[in-house]
């Protein structure tokens, strides 16, 4: 079960952790893809971009809800 996160007095959503690691495991992603020539070969890079930004995050909330 997802629980709020307290710092300093204030209730932060669980989400304030997730979409940040989400979003450098996609930035890893794209740089692999950029270093081994496969980004180039993408049909429609910004929507690849987003699908692997919403995966990695379903995969986050699934791992670190619990």
């Amino acid at each position: 079960m997802l629980s709020e996160l307290s710092f300093g007095g204030m209730l932060f959503s669980p989400m304030v952790v997730m979409i940040p690691l989400a979003f450098v495991l996609s930035l890893l992603t794209r740089y692999a893809l950029y270093a081994t020539g496969l980004y180039q070969k993408l049909w429609k890079p910004p929507w690849f971009e987003v699908a692997l930004f919403v995966c990695y995050l379903a995969l986050t909330v699934k791992l670190l809800a619990g």
